[in-house]
C-alpha cells in the first residue's frame, strides 16, 4: 500500500507538470495570443524610437533657446558699447541724442524678434515635453502588458487587463490635470518673458542715457 502511493505520487506530480507548461510554451502553442505579443513587442520597439527621437528633438530645442539667451544679450552689450564709442567721437554736439530714436527703434526692434523667437521655441518645448510624457505612459502601460501576457499566458484577459491599465492611466493624467491647473497659474517661462521685456525696456533707456548724458 505503501509502495503504491510512493510511485503514483509522483506520476501525479508529473501529470500536473505536463497539464500546466509554462505560460511562454502556451504563447507560442497559441496562435492568437503569439501574434498579439509579437505585436506588441514591435509596437513596444516603435514607440522606444519615437522616445528617442522626442528627446533628441527636445535636446535641440533647448540649445536653440540657450543660444537666443546668449544673442540677447551679446547683441545689446556690443550696440550699447558702439552707439557710446560713436557718440564719444561725435564732433557735433547733441546731434547723437537728437538722433537717439533710431538706435532705440532698432533695439526694439530686434529685441522684440528675439523675444518672441524665444515665445515660439519654449511653446515648441512645451508641445515636445508633452508628447515625449504621453509616449513614456503608452510604453509603460504597453510594457505592463507584455508582461501580463508573459506571466499569464493563456489565462491573460485581454479586455479585461488592459481596460484595468487603461483605467488607471486615466485617472494618473486627470490627477495632474486637476493639479496643474489649480498651482501652475503662472509657468517659468512667463517669468521669463517678463525678464526679457523689463531687460529690453532698460536697454533702451540706456541707449538714451548714453547718447545725451553728455548734453
Amino acid at each position: 500500500m505503501t509502495t503504491t502511493t510512493a510511485i503514483s505520487s509522483p506520476l501525479r506530480e508529473t501529470n500536473t507538470s505536463t497539464k500546466a507548461p509554462h505560460p511562454l510554451h502556451q504563447i507560442a502553442e497559441n496562435r492568437t495570443h503569439k501574434l498579439l505579443l509579437k505585436q506588441w513587442l514591435k509596437e513596444e520597439d516603435l514607440i522606444a524610437r519615437r522616445i528617442a527621437i522626442k528627446e533628441t528633438q527636445l535636446d535641440s530645442v533647448r540649445r536653440e533657446i540657450t543660444a537666443l539667451n546668449c544673442a540677447f544679450f551679446i547683441f545689446h552689450s556690443l550696440s550699447v558699447v558702439l552707439l557710446f564709442s560713436a557718440a564719444a567721437h561725435q564732433p557735433i554736439a547733441g546731434a547723437a541724442c537728437r538722433r537717439s530714436w533710431i538706435p532705440c527703434l532698432c533695439s526694439l526692434l530686434c529685441s522684440m524678434t528675439i523675444v518672441w523667437a524665444i515665445r515660439y521655441k519654449a511653446d515648441t518645448e512645451s508641445h515636445l515635453e508633452k508628447l515625449l510624457e504621453r509616449e513614456k505612459e503608452d510604453g509603460l502601460l504597453l510594457g505592463k502588458c507584455v508582461e501580463e501576457l508573459k506571466r499569464k499566458g493563456l489565462e491573460f484577459d485581454l479586455l479585461k487587463e488592459v481596460d484595468a491599465l487603461r483605467r488607471a492611466k486615466s485617472l494618473r493624467v486627470e490627477a495632474k490635470g486637476q493639479v496643474i491647473g489649480v498651482a501652475k497659474r503662472w509657468s517659468k517661462r512667463d517669468f521669463v518673458l517678463m525678464f526679457f521685456f523689463a531687460a529690453s525696456c532698460g536697454v533702451l533707456g540706456l541707449i538714451r542715457f548714453v547718447l545725451c548724458s553728455r548734453y
